[in-house]
């Protein structure tokens, strides 16, 4: 496996309604699309996910950052970025940003989904970020000591 080394993960395809979550287990084998959250006020949403965080003993979180076709931040991956930082802050875990170009569109055509709002699309696109971190990485670092580079293969920069 290239990448970073196995671990528990969580990974969150942040939206403004929902988060689609995936979780793999610590060998780095098997990514299962978990039930998406349905967001709230951020403390609300914060607890539900401590929650998870314990109950899977996640050591790491992933987040995408939807770029555009260029690999430039948009409006969105912005507020993904900034809302995966906050959330690692709290959580107090590393963090890892992946460039999700498409992955809604990929995990739609992958799962039949197209028009789902039961969430299922979210977390199958989460699914699909996990699984390319698990290729490419980079490796989750700290959001207190340096903001973390965006995975996107072999030229990966930091952000």
């Amino acid at each position: 496996m290239k990448g970073p080394a196995p671990r528990s993960v969580l990974a969150l395809d942040v939206g403004r309604k929902r988060i689609g979550l995936a979780g793999c287990d610590p060998l780095g084998l098997t990514v299962t699309p978990l039930p998406a959250l349905r967001r709230g006020r951020y403390p609300a949403d914060l607890e539900q996910l401590r929650l998870l965080v314990h109950q899977r003993r996640i050591m790491a979180l992933v987040v995408g950052l939807p770029l555009d076709a260029q690999q430039q931040p948009t409006e969105q991956a912005e507020h993904c970025r900034r809302y995966g930082e906050r959330l690692a802050r709290h959580l107090e875990l590393p963090l890892a940003l992946v460039n999700e170009f498409a992955s809604s569109w990929s995990a739609a055509e992958r799962h039949g989904l197209h028009g789902d709002r039961s969430g299922a699309l979210d977390s199958a696109a989460a699914a699909l970020l996990l699984e390319q971190w698990l290729q490419e990485g980079p490796e989750p670092a700290p959001v207190h000591a340096q903001a973390p580079a965006v995975g996107s293969g072999a030229d990966a920069q930091a952000s």
